[in-house]
């Protein structure tokens, strides 16, 4: 059973940071969207041995069983990869550098899986996770924000911002770009990359 004090704590914490990195970045998003995202990070925070939305498991694999399944178990399996996806790439995309998957990755399956939530009727909640799925990117370069300002990870490799924002065309990444005086150049792909 978890402390109902802590984990008001870490919604009040989280609301913070995520209601001032989405204004910081001109986000428009629902209030509903935002709740979630700070409910998202919440939990992850809280995560015990017995929740696995972190697993080794490839999240291809876990996506594709998900759609495989139906009903309450569809829903269910759709909604961890994408959270799991939106939290690892948003909270560490700087570990997945090391990994044969990158960035794009998780963006991508992160994103579909909440496309597919968006679209079963019988969820109240379509709403918000369309929005996710729309917005997947930014919603990343949130909790990047929301990770680097609460001093869980850091991202001072200019180069390494430099090719995630080639890879994502992330607008935060561009932003931070500017602001540490180097121009993002869109003509540049990642086949200059190796």
């Amino acid at each position: 059973m978890t402390n109902p004090l802590i984990r008001q704590s870490a919604m009040e914490y989280f609301k913070e940071l995520v209601e001032g990195a989405v204004e910081h970045q001109h986000v428009e998003s629902e209030e509903l969207t935002r709740f979630y995202v700070v409910n998202l990070l919440a939990g992850f925070v809280q995560l015990d041995d017995s929740k696995t939305a972190l697993d080794d498991e490839p999240l291809a694999l876990r996506l594709g069983r998900a759609l495989q399944s139906g009903g309450a178990s569809q829903r269910a399996g759709l909604r961890q990869v994408g959270d799991a996806s939106l939290f690892v790439s948003g909270f560490f995309s700087d570990s997945l550098k090391r990994k044969l998957v990158d960035l794009d990755y998780y963006i991508a399956v992160g994103g579909y899986a909440y496309e597919e939530l968006s679209r079963q009727e019988s969820l109240r909640v379509s709403r918000i996770f369309a929005e996710l799925a729309e917005k997947f990117t930014a919603f990343v370069d949130v909790l990047n924000e929301v990770s680097e300002r609460s001093g869980i990870s850091s991202n001072h490799d200019l180069l390494r911002l430099y090719e995630k924002w080639i890879r994502t065309g992330s607008r935060r990444d561009g932003d931070l770009l500017v602001e540490r005086g180097i121009v993002p150049n869109a003509s540049i792909t990642q086949r200059f990359l190796q």
